[in-house]
């Protein structure tokens, strides 16, 4: 039988950890592509080729709108809006607790390099007291990000 109790999961942005992450799905991390493609080929022959972009992931951070994190988040938007070519690439780590329910416990470790805000974040408002309305969607793009479990 195999046990995964996670919990204290930690995100960080240019060394700042974040703490005003919302409900939901607060870090997200996904593959912007495939790591390789493998094509069969004519008398049993295999094609496989590495495609670097696989390196490339997309993070999204669902930040309580207002709170410092935002504001930091929002400082280094307006950096990049500002003067596209002056800024300094984005670092990420996003680290996964696991426990095996033994008292072991593994980190999965997702650290990224070369990253930009992909978009401005959105923000809605709400007369139906929608909660949503005190969340910001930051989603950064990342151009290469090494996953080791640790």
């Amino acid at each position: 039988m195999a046990v995964a109790l996670t919990g204290n999961d930690v995100a960080q942005v240019n060394e700042r950890v974040l703490s005003a992450l919302a409900d939901g799905d607060s870090i997200a991390v996904e593959a912007l592509d495939d790591l390789g493609a493998i094509k069969a080929a004519k008398n049993g022959n295999i094609l496989a080729s590495e495609k670097r972009a696989g390196q490339a992931v997309k993070v999204s951070l669902r930040i309580l709108i207002g709170s410092a994190d935002d504001k930091f988040l929002n400082s280094l938007m307006a950096l990049q809006t500002q003067d596209f070519s002056g800024i300094s690439l984005l670092t990420g780590c996003f680290s996964k607790r696991v426990g095996d329910g033994q008292g072991n416990i593994s980190t999965n470790v997702y650290q990224c390099a070369n990253g930009i805000i992909q978009r401005v974040p959105s923000i809605k408002s709400s007369s139906e007291g929608d909660v949503e309305q005190s969340v910001k969607v930051y989603i950064i793009v990342y151009g290469n990000c090494a996953v080791s479990i640790q």
